[in-house]
């Protein structure tokens, strides 16, 4: 199966989602739907198949200004399942995007970071 890339426009409760076949993956605005499993199934699922024949290089790019406990549960599960492409010998890099004044991200990346074993990169940004 030829894996397509997709983008989920974002919303109010909803981030944007660009899933790229080429190695990038986009996280980008806020997330607290109400129902957050749904809101990621189409996710996870397109994760699920490009962990099939992963990029040479995985790049995941977090840019959340807020977020739920039950997104923080489906996206440190995504990371995990992403993190796989190191046993197919891939690599993959994790950019966590933080503003500068936002302590509460950037502790939220670190323990996702800590919780997983997996390094982040973290990146203070000026604007939002």
């Amino acid at each position: 199966m030829l894996l397509t890339g997709k983008n989920i426009a974002p919303t109010n409760n909803t981030p944007e989602v660009i899933l790229e076949p080429e190695g990038t993956i986009i996280f980008k605005g806020r997330s607290m739907h109400k129902n957050a499993s749904e809101f990621y199934e189409e996710t996870e699922e397109w994760i699920d198949n490009y962990l099939h024949n992963p990029a040479e290089m995985t790049r995941v790019e977090i840019y959340l200004e807020y977020f739920n406990s039950a997104s923080s549960l489906i996206i440190s599960s995504m990371l995990r399942r992403i993190s796989s492409v190191q046993l197919m010998d891939k690599k993959f890099i994790i950019n966590w995007y933080y503003e500068e004044d936002d302590d509460d991200i950037l502790a939220q990346g670190e323990n996702i970071s800590q919780a997983l074993n997996i390094p982040f990169n973290f990146i203070m940004t000026t604007e939002s």
